[in-house]
């Protein structure tokens, strides 16, 4: 063969992206546990390593080079310039097939979606050996429970990589194992054909999601530990470890939930979009605050935007992993965003929000994934107009101790005469306020914000003229949005005029509005500036404020029958930063809502509050009047007392 053929051929290779022979790379260990999961990276003779070279990572094996899920710049290891190094990456979920190494010489391009640049994946240098967990695929993951429409049940949802049988055993706190209850799971998936738009439909984005499996133990005592473990009857190496929870007591006289929105999930890779890390760390303080509650009940709610996958679907296995701490133990209750639902076609888009449903915040998702991994109370469902099977887990509500919590979906019409406005307008009617004296309730876009989000202001109105009379008319004590990625309390509102300002105070006849949506995602626009400098902006928190933050954190919410306290805790310290305590009171059905008043005699807790007031208004006086008479007569035997200050 003459030697331009060979050069030719060499030239070719080089071009396809093939391996070069002088460098190595590995990956260690080969198979993963739950228990061992950090993957370490090695490489060496990489010859004139530049500070753009990189490793990719891919899931399956199969992938094509530009179908990555990330990658992670060889930079990071203080050895990478001498051509070897090594980086560890802490934890991977669990794709239910192997994940693969592949490095390559540094070029970028730039991304479509948030304008950084990305590796080009064009000069492939070296590829490792494969890495997979240990029964990839068998073993249940990603746990999470939620409630059922009846009180003595729970749900846990979980994924296996296959459809074959699987079961659910439980059984209270001190029965063996042996004696457990067993019951069938069954399963669920979606295919990529389902999704609507790119990345989520196109092979850069998509991954099989495994199966859905949906598991309801039932006949539950009330308030009652159990413990529960998910898997394959006829394989002990494909069952889960052993989760428990308290079961769900609607008799309780307390509540306790923790409340966020716009958590999102961190990867510990590069990827098509920065990925929020603080999520870690509000997953981390509320695991803390469960534990410290032992035996008693908790509810968590994540009011929308949820995994901010955004099509990118392993996106969604990191989420489930990073909650599974919490979320397999506690009921995890969620309501849509518009990170999972929205996309240009999507079939409720009245004239009004032509500016506010037109983006591409899902995707490409438009609500299947949602919809298919959670199953919340309540059989709501919209029709996509594709053929996606229909967007579940849009409205729905249950009773936890004496609070009745509704969730709501911002993205679906919600506007009077609607399927969802007349739950909710059923749903409040029917509250028994004698047994669940609070109403809170959640949405993700918000009715009141003072964040600069000028986009959303026709869709607050809606909000305002056809939700808003129902929170007075049926006394919602509180209304929690996500959306705005602040925290932000508002004074209990009614058509924009504040009717209370104090942070603890009786039911006033309108709810207090809280924005909750500073749990990990950071993007946001300003607060609103002052109309009156538009060249020099200033953001003055208006009066209807009564705090606001750019803190990342979450919300504790605490409930007995005489009051509620929502408090904001923060996550660089894991303290609260604000409270509000909302006490509760008998409504007067029969007067209009304007004429809302206490019926009766005060409450408990203020009738003592006032009888203590009284005592030391006469002890006071008292002391003042003997103070008048010794000084007029025994005046000469007062010491002055020295100021510290002087």
């Amino acid at each position: 063969m003459p030697p331009s053929a060979l050069l030719f051929l060499l030239v070719a290779h080089l071009a396809a992206g093939e391996p070069t022979s002088t460098t190595a790379l590995t990956a260690t260990p080969s198979t993963l546990t739950k228990s061992d999961h950090a993957i370490t990276l090695r490489w060496s003779g990489l010859p004139d390593p530049s500070p753009l070279d990189y490793v990719a990572v891919y899931s399956p094996p199969s992938s094509g080079d530009l179908n990555y899920l990330g990658f992670l710049l060889l930079n990071s290891s203080a050895s990478w310039a001498t051509g070897a190094g090594s980086l560890t990456l802490p934890r991977l979920p669990d794709l239910r097939v192997p994940y693969q190494f592949r490095l390559f010489r540094g070029r970028r391009r730039v991304d479509q979606q948030d304008g950084d640049t990305l590796p080009d994946a064009s000069h492939r240098a070296a590829v490792s050996g494969n890495v997979a967990y240990e029964g990839s695929g068998a073993r249940p993951a990603q746990l999470h429970l939620a409630f059922t429409d009846k009180v003595d049940e729970m749900r846990v949802l979980f994924v296996c990589g296959d459809d074959g049988r699987r079961f659910v055993r439980y059984g209270p706190a001190g029965r063996r194992e042996e004696e457990w209850e067993e019951v069938p799971a069954e399963a669920r998936t979606y295919e990529q054909r389902h999704m609507c738009d790119y990345p989520a439909n196109d092979s850069v984005g998509w991954r099989h999601p495994g199966f859905v499996f949906d598991g309801v133990m039932k006949g539950l005592q009330p308030g009652t530990r159990y413990f529960y473990k998910v898997g394959n009857g006829n394989d002990s190496g494909g069952w889960s470890e052993t989760y428990s929870f308290i079961s769900r007591d609607i008799e309780a006289n307390e509540t306790i939930a923790f409340l966020f929105g716009d958590l999102g999930t961190y990867v510990p890779y590069n990827t098509y979009f920065r990925t929020p890390q603080e999520s870690l760390s509000t997953v981390k303080w509320i695991l803390r605050d469960l534990q410290a509650h032992e035996d008693k009940a908790a509810v968590i709610s994540h009011i929308g935007d949820i995994s901010y996958a955004k099509g990118y679907a392993w996106l969604w296995d990191h989420f489930f992993e990073q909650i599974e701490p919490i979320a397999a133990n506690t009921p995890y209750h969620v309501c849509i965003g518009n990170h999972e639902y929205d996309w240009p076609s999507q079939p409720w888009k009245p004239t009004w929000a032509a500016n506010i449903y037109n983006g591409k915040d899902s995707g490409g998702e438009c609500g299947v994934p949602y919809s298919i991994k959670f199953r919340m109370p309540g059989n709501s469902s919209f029709p996509t107009g594709t053929s996606a099977p229909d967007t579940r887990n849009l409205y729905y509500s249950f009773d936890a101790g004496v609070v009745h919590f509704v969730y709501m979906s911002t993205e679906t019409d919600f506007t009077h005469g609607s399927d969802q406005y007349n739950y909710i307008k059923a749903d409040l009617e029917s509250v028994n306020r004698s047994r669940t004296p609070f109403i809170v309730f959640q949405g993700h876009r918000p009715m009141y914000t003072s964040s600069n989000e000028v986009k959303d202001t026709a869709h607050r109105e809606q909000m305002i003229q056809h939700l808003e009379p129902l929170f007075v008319k049926h006394s919602v004590t509180l209304a929690l949005w996500g959306h705005i990625h602040r925290y932000e309390r508002f004074c209990p509102m009614k058509n924009y005029q504040c009717l209370n300002t104090s942070s603890s105070f009786v039911y006033p006849g309108a709810p207090a509005h809280v924005v909750i949506g500073m749990a990990g995602q950071d993007y946001q626009p300003s607060w609103e500036p002052r109309p009156d400098h538009p060249k020099v902006p200033i953001f003055p928190q208006p009066q209807r404020s009564m705090y606001r933050s750019g803190e990342f954190g979450y919300t504790k919410l605490v409930a007995t029958r005489e009051k509620l306290t929502l408090a904001y805790i923060g996550n660089h310290d894991g303290q609260v930063h604000d409270m509000v305590e909302i006490l509760s009171r008998q409504v007067d059905t029969d007067s209009t809502p304007d004429e809302h008043k206490l019926v009766g005699v005060m409450p408990k807790k203020l009738t003592y509050m006032a009888i203590a007031g009284c005592v030391m208004v006469a002890m006071l006086l008292g002391f003042m009047a003997g103070f008048a008479v010794r000084k007029k007569t025994d005046s000469a035997h007062w010491t002055p007392v020295k100021d510290e200050e002087s």
